[in-house]
């Protein structure tokens, strides 16, 4: 398992990244590059995280939309999206990866029908797209799990990977994204045993945050750090731990380096406890 987050220091050299990765202890990354640099930059980023040893984990293709009911917003988030894998092919990044859209006003906010059949179907087409249209060969194209978008649960996922049936499509494990009820709220180990036994071999990176029912009226859910919520990390870190050893598990979302620190000294811990190798 490697563990990789948000970086507070500057840099404008891949060596100067590098060192600030490294500094914070993490072997993982979020891409630090655009889609609009050119061969040269991206060959000597990415070697430079070859050398050391840093997995850049993910491309993020937020902020496009490639299901929108508008004809043009939905053609600029397909397009959007295939610069982004482009991207994450061309550096030798795990996926990239969004949410697979929405029919309501945000991008990945909730909307009527985002849960029905014909959406499924029209997710099934627009990932068949585009991975079709950049056909790449060294990273894959990955969803989000979301609480009211689809894949909002790990059966809809795995009915997903079938329906796709394109070798580069894969998935992005948030599990916090998809406990959207009390009943996963109270037993997160089985949420997490039923995400690793439909889609484990599918994985290729995953987010780290942590989540709290609040007692407020009609139902309230929290986003808050590792370690400070009702996931069962212990269960987390295990099932990681039965995967490739290079799987990225990056904390998201924490804008105080101190946040950052504890989450991932709090993971680290949970991992040692758990006899589950952190590179």
């Amino acid at each position: 398992m490697r563990i990789g987050g948000a970086l507070f220091e500057t840099y404008s050299t891949p060596f100067e990244w590098a060192q600030a990765v490294r500094g914070q202890g993490y072997s993982a990354a979020f891409c630090p590059i655009g889609d609009d640099a050119d061969d040269t930059v991206i060959g000597e980023w990415k070697a430079e995280a070859e050398r050391s040893d840093i997995i850049i984990a993910e491309v993020g293709a937020w902020g496009n939309n490639p299901i929108s009911p508008n004809k043009a917003t939905r053609k600029a988030g397909i397009q959007g999206c295939c610069r982004k894998l482009e991207l994450a092919d061309r550096v030798g990044a795990n996926c990239c990866v969004n949410v697979a859209g929405s029919l309501g006003e945000r991008w990945a906010g909730p909307g009527e029908g985002n849960l029905s059949d014909d959406t499924f179907a029209l997710i099934v087409d627009s990932v068949r797209e585009i991975i079709d249209t950049v056909k790449p060969t060294r990273t894959f194209y990955a969803l989000e799990t979301m609480p009211w978008l689809i894949p909002h649960s790990p059966r809809v996922y795995a009915k997903l990977l079938r329906a796709v049936r394109r070798g580069r499509f894969a998935v992005h494990l948030d599990p916090v994204n998809l406990i959207n009820c009390p009943e996963r709220y109270y037993d997160t180990p089985a949420l997490l045993e039923e995400c690793f036994n439909l889609l484990g071999p599918h994985i290729v990176s995953c987010h780290a945050k942590d989540i709290i029912l609040r007692d407020e009226l009609t139902m309230h859910l929290s986003e808050c750090r590792p370690g400070l919520g009702n996931l069962n990390w212990g269960a987390f870190v295990r099932e990681l731990g039965r995967l490739d050893r290079d799987i990225p598990l990056m904390i998201e979302h924490l804008s105080d380096p101190e946040d950052c620190r504890a989450a991932a000294a709090f993971i680290r811990n949970v991992a040692q406890i758990e006899g589950v190798p952190v590179v």
